[in-house]
């Protein structure tokens, strides 16, 4: 270990240094510039909206075609990390210490899990995903024809490549190495602490400005991304039910109408706003995907998640490494490369969220419950949503009708499916119900998460500026829907998550240095004291 080897006794706290004043309390630097520079990127894109959309294309084009290979091996390697870290003797500490015990029951944590990990997203592409894959197969162990049993395979096998370990094991590491430093080493509950054994002293300098700046902006623009995708499919499913136009305008109306609710879940704090709505989420999910699993084809959506988890499991190394090299025709760029992308840009939010929801429970613990429950759940969601789908368009008679509705609007593909099921108006009103509370789940999370970033680690903050961050998120993301719509939201997520994989990169490295450390004491400190308890008793039984 370096000089600066970590103490219990830090001569800095969170937010020593901040500007306090009028109902503020953040760090200078990382609000000030942070702020200011997604400010000028939204002027920017609202006074420049058709340069604008051009730019997003251009870099999208650029990212993924020149580094999206760096996209694949580096998300690779996270989830190879985290899930070896767990099967060491590095598993057994403790976040919190050896006497920490965990602060929420098993069944919030979880609930807490899902609804900030993936909601709006499984959401949205839970059915046209299968549909898009059905349709145009991607060529990933040879050519597939389109629209029969064999591409049905594949996109559900490819589907779950896309929401499943790669993406919690990105969540994991920065989640883990998060909680592990604020809570064993009391620093903050920043990205900047990561990076601790390696910087020292230094990551309250400019070194670890630079290092949170790039968090806050990767949440935004994730959030931005996921936020843009949910009104979308809020407007789809007010069109389906009830005649509303679906246009930017109404989208950009919803977004503000759902931030106002956000807003008030921020004010109320995470025990109160966040946990009670991710709790009310998990219900209205079960209740939707019970319906659907009894109503729909139930044979063939149990056959799917059995089937599909195996094909999954078995074209896994494959799928990990594949970059689409011998025959490039951009799909990767468009599907993998964004998702990688994405899931980087969001891990500050929910590695910062689950580290504060993780506290005494070890690293196996926290490691396998990260990647195995919600991947679990994910794959049965999938399963069922696009399951049924893929059922509908094998079958005669109904074959296209998912089809046609993700060629010509993606957002409404979910209630289309809905359609061709009992009950419809009323499964298509929860379903809009819990893309909006997902929405709002993700907003006030995400504003909590940032704002922790932009105070210096402060855990508690004042109200006035959780809502200028819960704000700032709906304005950058009616922003991106009004300079390119959906390719600007996909250009944010990868060029967000792109810079943000190197320093999770470094952060694999730092937080092994870390958990090294903290095992080696606590070993030291055990054989001490069975050393001291052993003299004792041989001490009483001389005497």
């Amino acid at each position: 270990m370096p000089d600066h080897a970590p103490t219990r006794h830090l001569t800095r706290r969170p937010g020593d240094r901040n500007f306090t004043a009028k109902g503020f309390d953040f760090h200078p630097e990382v609000f000030l510039v942070s702020g200011g520079l997604i400010l000028l990127f939204v002027v920017f894109t609202l006074l420049f909206q058709e340069p604008a959309e051009t730019a997003f294309g251009a870099v999208q084009s650029f990212i993924s075609g020149a580094l999206g290979w760096f996209m694949i091996l580096a998300v690779t390697a996270f989830l190879l990390f985290t899930f070896i870290l767990a099967f060491t003797k590095l598993g057994k500490v403790r976040l919190g210490g050896p006497d920490a015990k965990p602060e929420f029951p098993t069944f919030a944590w979880i609930s807490m899990l899902i609804s900030a990990g993936m909601g709006t997203g499984l959401m949205f592409w839970s059915v046209a995903e299968p549909i898009y894959h059905f349709q145009d197969p991607p060529v990933v162990v040879g050519a597939i024809e389109p629209n029969t049993a064999d591409a049905a395979r594949q996109a559900m096998g490819i589907t779950f490549f896309h929401w499943g370990l790669h993406a919690w094991g990105i969540y994991a590491l920065v989640g883990l190495s998060l909680a592990f430093f604020a809570f064993n080493w009391g620093l903050p509950l920043t990205i900047r602490s990561v990076f601790y054994p390696l910087l020292g002293e230094k990551i309250y300098g400019w070194q670890g400005n630079v290092i949170d700046i790039l968090a806050v902006a990767s949440t935004l623009f994730g959030l931005a991304t996921s936020l843009g995708f949910g009104v979308q499919q809020a407007n789809a499913g007010f069109n389906f039910l009830f005649g509303l136009e679906i246009s930017t305008p109404v989208q950009v109306a919803l977004i503000f109408i759902i931030t106002g609710f956000a807003t008030a879940s921020v004010v109320s704090g995470l025990g109160n706003g966040v946990r009670r709505l991710s709790e009310l989420n998990m219900v209205l999910a079960a209740l939707l995907l019970t319906f659907v699993v009894l109503v729909g084809p139930t044979i063939f959506i149990l056959n799917t998640f059995v089937q599909t988890t195996g094909y999954y499991l078995a074209s896994l190394p494959t799928m990990s490494f594949w970059t689409e090299t011998f025959n490039d025709n951009g799909w990767q760029n468009g599907w993998t490369v964004f998702y990688w992308g994405w899931w980087v840009s969001w891990s500050p939010f929910v590695g910062i969220f689950i580290a504060r929801i993780s506290r005494g429970r070890t690293v196996r613990e926290f490691i396998l419950g990260v990647l195995l429950l919600p991947t679990a759940l994910t794959f049965l969601w999938m399963s069922a949503f696009g399951g049924t789908a893929l059922s509908l368009e094998l079958t005669e008679g109904a074959t296209g009708i998912i089809s046609s509705a993700v060629s010509e609007n993606v957002a409404t593909a979910l209630f289309v499916m809905l359609q061709q099921l009992p009950l419809t108006g009323i499964t298509s009103f929860v379903g809009i119900i819990l893309v909006v509370v997902f929405f709002v789940t993700s907003s006030d999370s995400g504003s909590l998460v940032v704002d922790s970033l932009t105070s210096g680690g402060k855990l508690e903050s004042p109200v006035p500026q959780r809502v200028f961050w819960a704000v700032i998120e709906g304005v950058v993301a009616a922003a991106l829907l009004l300079g390119g719509g959906l390719s600007a939201l996909q250009t944010a997520a990868i060029s967000a998550g792109l810079p943000f994989a190197v320093i999770l990169l470094v952060m694999c490295f730092s937080i092994y240095k870390g958990l090294s450390y903290e095992h080696d004491v606590i070993h030291v400190k055990n054989a001490l004291q069975k050393s001291e308890a052993a003299e004792a008793a041989e001490s009483a039984a001389v005497r």
